[in-house]
């Protein structure tokens, strides 16, 4: 049976590029799968909810009462895929939660597939919490994202080996558009005129990545 992805979406750093790839990934599942279900956690502006608030909504896990709330959404097996734009302030006291409870070995039970997509930068914060993740959560599909504006083509420490999801730079004045609220990447793949445009291709490019990584990961077998 097809498997329900939760894409948890995350870094412990800032200025990453976190909320922008949440957002191209919640337009992606939106257009291929007709639905998607996106949670933000983030204290910071711009959020993920300002961009796409019809298919995101707020979470938080600041007390029992919204933990429980949070964790029950993402362990149901609906076919809906799940966005989780973790941001950096609630990075430890989630995967601490997500320990705590066993909440990845009970979410693969139950037919829900955690995926964590890991944005690192070349600090030793980043090298930290990833061999955090690898330790604490053996056998999770943890996914290195190469941001390439964050990274500028150099690979981090710790990070030797690893293949990661290569995410090119945007030039500033293409990154100054699509930071717009109204802005979507699916629509401007419907309506551009120009198919051979930096912002088509790369978007393109991105869009083409997630359908590939969910076929590495077999979520439609």
């Amino acid at each position: 049976m097809p498997r329900t992805p939760v894409y948890i979406v995350c870094s412990p750093r800032p200025d990453v590029g976190k909320t922008l790839l949440s957002r191209v990934l919640s337009e992606f599942l939106l257009l291929q799968n007709g639905s998607v279900l996106a949670f933000d956690i983030n204290l910071r502006e711009p959020s993920l909810l300002d961009f796409l608030p019809r298919t995101t909504e707020t979470a938080s896990i600041a007390d029992t009462h919204s933990q429980i709330a949070l964790m029950d959404r993402l362990i149901v097996n609906d076919g809906v895929a799940k966005v989780i734009d973790l941001g950096l302030h609630a990075f430890d006291d989630f995967f601490r939660l997500a320990d705590e409870i066993g909440f990845m070995k009970e979410a693969i039970r139950r037919g829900v597939e955690p995926i964590v997509l890991f944005i690192p930068d070349a600090t030793r914060t980043s090298a930290t919490a990833w061999a955090m993740l690898r330790k604490t959560f053996p056998g999770l599909d943890l996914i290195a994202i190469d941001n390439e504006h964050v990274l500028h083509g150099e690979t981090p420490k710790n990070f030797e080996g690893v293949k990661p999801l290569h995410i090119a730079a945007l030039p500033a004045f293409l990154r100054s558009i699509v930071q717009r609220s109204n802005f979507s990447f699916t629509h401007y793949l419907r309506t551009a005129q120009d198919s051979s445009s930096e912002l088509h291709q790369w978007t393109r490019a991105n869009y083409t990545k997630f359908r590939n990584l969910e076929k590495r990961l077999k979520l439609h077998t």
